[in-house]
């Protein structure tokens, strides 16, 4: 926890002991967690494994997720340490993506209310997303403007406008 935040309340401990421990011995296909500290389970390191038949197969990814002091009742943070190039990745590499957005109502979002954070979501669901993500990324509401104008062109030229595949790779 960085020096004062809120003290962790002891259901975000459980919540987090039982979702790491639950990924551990449960591992999903795609992604791996561990702590990037032992001693803080609010800070995890992901590593990202590009999906199969898309742009991103065979890339490897590392990301750490930050837990806040009210987990789960609010969202964590993905933010990627390896560089990618995706509409909705940011330069600094934030990920933007609905379901970490907090549940407030925000009409110039473009997001409904259902597709933003809520409780129930968990770290399964939110690597699952992200990987889903790299496969089809949300263009409506890039955080990397460039990489999505790119995408959009490569998407309608069927893959004969190199350009964004280039980078990619």
């Amino acid at each position: 926890m960085a020096q004062g935040s809120p003290q962790p309340s002891s259901s975000a401990l459980r919540a987090l002991a039982l979702e790491y421990k639950s990924l551990q011995e449960e591992p999903v296909e795609g992604f791996r967690v561990k702590l990037a500290n032992d001693e803080n389970l609010f800070c995890w390191e992901v590593a990202l494994f590009g999906p199969p038949h898309t742009l991103y197969e065979g890339g490897y990814f590392k990301a750490h997720l930050n837990f806040p002091s009210d987990y789960p009742y609010s969202p964590p943070t993905v933010k990627f340490l390896s560089k990618v190039w995706h509409p909705n990745v940011y330069e600094n590499g934030d990920l933007c993506i609905s379901i970490l957005h907090a549940p407030i109502d925000d009409p110039q979002s473009g997001e409904l209310p259902c597709e933003r954070w809520n409780p129930t979501q968990n770290v399964r669901t939110i690597l699952l997303s992200v990987i889903s993500l790299l496969n089809e990324p949300n263009t409506f509401s890039p955080a990397n403007v460039d990489a999505s104008v790119m995408y959009r062109r490569w998407k309608e030229s069927k893959g004969k406008d190199k350009e964004y595949e280039n980078i990619i790779r």
